[in-house]
């Protein structure tokens, strides 16, 4: 195969973390790693570890450049790629690809692939997909020791100007993924992702619990010493005083005792499960993949599992798990249980009946019938069906209607209140209302733009809870009069600012 010259990279276009934009002929004596992605896409998330691994273990000769190639409209925003890449704590230069030139350029067809780039400025391959760090690493290693040998290689290290230095986080809240209330205690349970842990305070403000240290880990035991990864759905167990966390970024399911103060893992391993098909087993020797959101039904657990684009269930009482319904593929089919499937489901909530999905790749609100498990399984209720949106991954839009005409964006919050589905339409910065029976889909607020990226819902009567994920707080709809109002925590702040003042 002749030598080809890796297509320069543009200049004119926007560049995040970083002063300047990089050139391919700047960086002439370093490799150069390509990673073509998108902000919504699990799979893309689920290489930037290896990236990280990448960054640090060749720091001296290995360039990564991010190429954000967007898929949906609200992810052309570069503010919202700044967002994205300070979530996820990226801290390599990214190029804004919004019109797919450099896509094309490098005959780029999948979310993620990863582009190789010789010291000389020579295209050496590619890899779609995830899963690829081993024989990545290896190539990389022989590639710089063939360069060294060469004298073609330069041993020096970049410096960078990371978005998270120019704006950290500090606010209270990062990023909040998700939010439970109970209306018993007048208590609020957030998903603090963006610094990996759990807050638990009133609705009137009030600090009452802090779980996790704030530092990324797999770590059980007391409330300061625990430890979570990006956290999200939650579901109460308020007869024993039980909350369960989906711990997304460490692929398990956490158990936060709220009267003894512990925490503990009760179902993966920490490692990401690649296999996709129907499976399960005992729940802590079982390996899972992106837990977004968890629903509680008597005594199992049930988890939308985005990142095999599965629905699963847990067990309480035997601690076993398997896929409920999914058979793994990344597309919209309706149908049987184990035949259907999902695109990356972030959200899930029931009326008893059914489990309600917040579809999120293919902008889609699903039900998934609870027959199998309700104790009176007559053959019926064992279907999957869409209830609004086209089902398609590129069928995005925004267009209020019914059934497949409705059109959201990357929504990843549901919530049954009132008879209705309320839902988090993520992308298009709104909250909308469902008819479960007709699918018929009516946007609510979120018209005036107040909204930013909105990704968690619970409701308690006639309130509205929101996760107001990009502006970092947590928002209370008054259902009735559509009124929204701004829940303060003057007792909070980031880990590592202050001392919470815990009451």
């Amino acid at each position: 195969m002749p030598n080809i010259h890796a297509p320069e990279l543009p200049q004119n276009f926007p560049w995040l973390n970083t002063e300047h934009p990089l050139s391919l002929k700047s960086l002439r004596g370093r490799v150069v790693l390509l990673d073509f992605w998108t902000y919504c896409c699990i799979n893309c998330l689920h290489i930037l570890p290896d990236l990280k691994y990448f960054e640090q273990k060749y720091r001296e000769s290995l360039t990564v450049i991010g190429v954000h190639s967007a898929k949906f409209d609200n992810e052309k925003e570069v503010e919202n790629i700044r967002q994205a890449i300070l979530r996820y704590d990226i801290e390599h230069p990214v190029l804004v690809d919004n019109g797919f030139e450099v896509w094309q350029q490098y005959a780029v067809n999948a979310w993620p692939t990863l582009v190789l780039i010789d010291p000389k400025g020579y295209y050496v391959g590619s890899a779609a997909g995830e899963g690829n760090r081993e024989i990545i690493d290896e190539i990389l290693s022989q590639l710089i020791e063939e360069h060294r040998q060469q004298g073609t290689i330069n041993f020096e290290e970049i410096t960078l100007s990371l978005e998270k230095q120019k704006q950290p986080l500090i606010t209270p809240l990062a990023f909040p993924g998700k939010v439970l209330a109970d209306g018993a205690e007048n208590s609020l349970f957030i998903a603090d992702s963006g610094h990996n842990r759990i807050v638990i305070g009133t609705t009137e403000g009030e600090i009452l619990e802090i779980i996790g240290s704030g530092k990324a880990g797999l770590t059980d035991g007391s409330f300061q010493q625990a430890q979570f990864f990006a956290p999200q759905g939650m579901a109460l167990d308020t007869n024993q005083q039980i909350l369960y966390v989906a711990d997304t970024e460490n692929h398990a399911i956490r158990k936060i005792d709220l009267q003894q103060k512990t925490v503990t893992t009760i179902a993966g391993t920490g490692e990401q499960s690649h296999f996709i098909y129907p499976h399960g087993g005992t729940a802590l020797e079982t390996q899972l993949n992106s837990p977004w959101d968890l629903e509680k039904v008597g005594d199992k657990l049930y988890i939308a599992m985005a990142g095999c684009h599965q629905i699963w269930v847990m067990n309480l009482e035997t601690n076993q798990v398997q896929t409920y319904a999914g058979f793994g593929a990344e597309s919209c089919v309706d149908g049987e249980l184990l035949e259907a499937a999902f695109s990356q489901p972030s959200g899930i909530t029931t009326n008893g009946i059914e489990l309600f999905i917040a579809d999120s790749e293919i902008s889609s609100i699903r039900g998934v019938g609870l027959g199998e498990n309700t104790g009176e399984n007559t053959g019926e209720n064992t279907t999957v069906r869409t209830v609004c949106g086209s089902g398609d991954l590129f069928g995005f839009a925004d267009v209020d209607g019914e059934g497949f005409d409705v059109r959201l964006q990357h929504c990843l919050g549901v919530e049954f209140a009132q008879n209705y589905l309320w839902v988090a339409d993520t992308y298009n910065h709104k909250i909308k209302r469902v008819d479960v029976k007709t699918g018929t889909c009516e946007t609510v607020l979120g018209n005036d733009g107040s909204f930013s990226e909105p990704s968690g819902l619970s409701a308690v009567g006639s309130l509205l809870y929101v996760a107001d994920t990009n502006n970092h707080q947590i928002r209370q709809i008054d259902l009735e009069k559509l009124t929204v109002k701004t829940l303060n925590f003057p007792g909070l702040c980031a880990p590592d600012v202050c001392i919470p003042k815990l009451n």
